[in-house]
């Protein structure tokens, strides 16, 4: 059965019928993380919004190449075009190498997504590993007259672009207000305009992380590394780029103008954002001590935390609100959502067991929940409302359970494609208490085999506290000794 999808396009702010270049077949690219730090909550809203797509043109029948990218290198610690990489100040102080940093925090990002249960992308590019399709894009730039350089810098000329194009358009803003908006900031004396923003910067003698280049020893701009991995993945015009709305402007905005500058087009048939997660109202951040950890949130190991929420709460707590919508996060509502959670996964069991009885015809509200359901989803993922039609349908689980109705093979059939077709398979919601008991079963376990490995060292019994760490290595359990004690990880 074909399905209309509509999705909003940021571009043209309406809602349109989704149409893919190629039948059968999309290119789908989000911006990923910039791996300097633990994953927070903030990562969770566009992780778990692009994977529950991916999901659900997968599901429609759709083969999707899904692009999701590392920015490893060229984003400065203002967003600007000054200041210090943040990847290389991270790598100054913890005393690692730039790709110590990237290696450890994008493992700790990939836990983090596995545990919400956020599927990998088709491909996953880093902005280092891409130098020389930078350079190239930067050459394109400066070809089409839109760009110039300055001491060994590459600029993007905004003003000259924006009589020709309108640079803005996708956030909504003209150039004169974008320039009353912007301050000057100090050391930006190479460019001709506060707008401009650099497609390649000249490294100073202290900057780690440099790459040579027609124009001078440096790094690649923040915006440059998604408009050149997105035409080399994807191709030179693809479906959807999609990313969280802070990134609206400046990322995609100069996204949309190098594309432009470089191919003539805009490139991207459908701009998707995400909104923002706020908490307690107030926008996350270190300094206001609201900043949160994915990590802290499942341990619950923060002053803000009356207690611990495991990863499916979280992504419940997520698709309660429409991905376009402000979600402001509070105790209140992940218990709400945590409660709502158990009670649709315990009709979801319920389920399994239901007697099926013969010659029962097929119950009409269920064959209308299976097509709400589908209309909420289709309607630019509308999650609340396909949560909302989820809990009609246990409803009509409960009674069935209650043996208050009947249910024949026809309506087990709905029930089965709207909790493992919808709620599994497209919404991402998983049973993962069985999951948590069993790591904490062998967190118990191997606290005592430590115990045990640490007496036997304490004796000088090194024949015990080797073969321990042996058998445990042949099981892919690898134990390393440290100051602090030991530390254990599952290969």
């Amino acid at each position: 059965m074909t399905r209309n999808f509509y999705l909003y396009n940021t571009l043209t702010r309406t809602k349109e019928l989704f149409k893919p270049i190629h039948p059968g077949m999309v290119g789908m690219y989000v911006c990923g993380p910039t791996v300097y730090g633990d994953a927070h909550l903030g990562h969770a809203r566009p992780g778990i919004t692009y994977d529950v797509l991916f999901r659900m043109l997968r599901h429609l029948g759709y083969k999707v190449r899904y692009v999701r990218n590392i920015t490893d290198v060229g984003h400065l610690e203002h967003d600007a075009d000054e200041g210090e990489d943040k990847i290389a100040k991270k790598a100054r102080i913890e005393q690692l190498e730039p790709m110590e940093v990237v290696q450890l925090y994008t493992i700790r990002y990939h836990d983090a997504m596995q545990k919400l249960n956020v599927l990998p992308p088709s491909i996953e590019p880093r902005a280092s590993g891409h130098i020389i399709e930078q350079i190239n894009l930067v050459k394109k730039i400066l070809d089409s007259g839109f760009a110039y350089i300055s001491n060994g810098s590459v600029y993007f000329d905004v003003t000259k672009y924006n009589e020709v194009h309108h640079y803005g358009i996708l956030s909504g803003r003209n150039l004169e207000d974008t320039k009353e908006g912007t301050r000057a900031l100090d050391g930006q004396d190479d460019k001709h305009s506060p707008l401009d923003f650099a497609l390649w910067k000249k490294a100073s003698p202290e900057h780690i992380m440099h790459w040579p280049s027609p124009w001078s020893e440096g790094f690649p701009g923040w915006h440059l590394e998604c408009s050149a991995m997105s035409e080399k993945y994807l191709g030179e015009t693809f479906d959807i780029h999609g990313g969280g709305m802070d990134l609206m402007f400046p990322h995609h905005e100069c996204e949309l103008a190098q594309n432009t500058a470089s191919r003539g087009k805009g490139g991207v048939n459908y701009w998707m954002h995400n909104n923002m997660i706020t908490i307690n109202g107030q926008k996350m951040g270190k300094s206001l001590g609201n900043f949160i950890t994915l990590d802290q949130l499942f341990t619950g190991d923060h002053k803000l935390l009356e207690q611990a929420y495991s990863p499916m709460t979280i992504r419940f707590f997520i698709l309660q609100a429409h991905y376009r919508s402000p979600l402001d996060f509070s105790n209140e509502a992940l218990r709400a959502a945590e409660k709502g959670l158990k009670r649709i996964l315990a009709a979801a069991k319920d389920l399994k067991g239901l007697t099926i009885a013969a010659d029962v015809p097929e119950n009409p509200e269920l064959k209308q929940i299976e097509e709400k359901c589908y209309d909420a989803l289709l309607d630019d993922l509308n999650t609340p409302n396909v949560l909302s039609c989820l809990f009609d349908a246990v409803r009509i689980i409960n009674s069935a359970k209650d043996k208050s109705i009947k249910i024949g093979q026809a309506d087990k059939a709905i029930l089965d494609n709207l909790f493992n077709g919808i709620l599994v398979d497209v919404l991402g919601i998983k049973d993962d208490s069985s999951e948590e008991g069993n790591g904490k079963i062998i967190e118990s376990l191997m606290e005592m085999v430590l115990e045990a490995r640490k007496t036997a060292k304490a004796n000088k019994d090194w024949a015990t506290s080797d073969k321990i760490r042996d058998n445990l290595k042949e099981i892919g359990i690898i134990i390393k000794d440290t100051k602090d004690g030991c530390e254990w990880t599952i290969q």
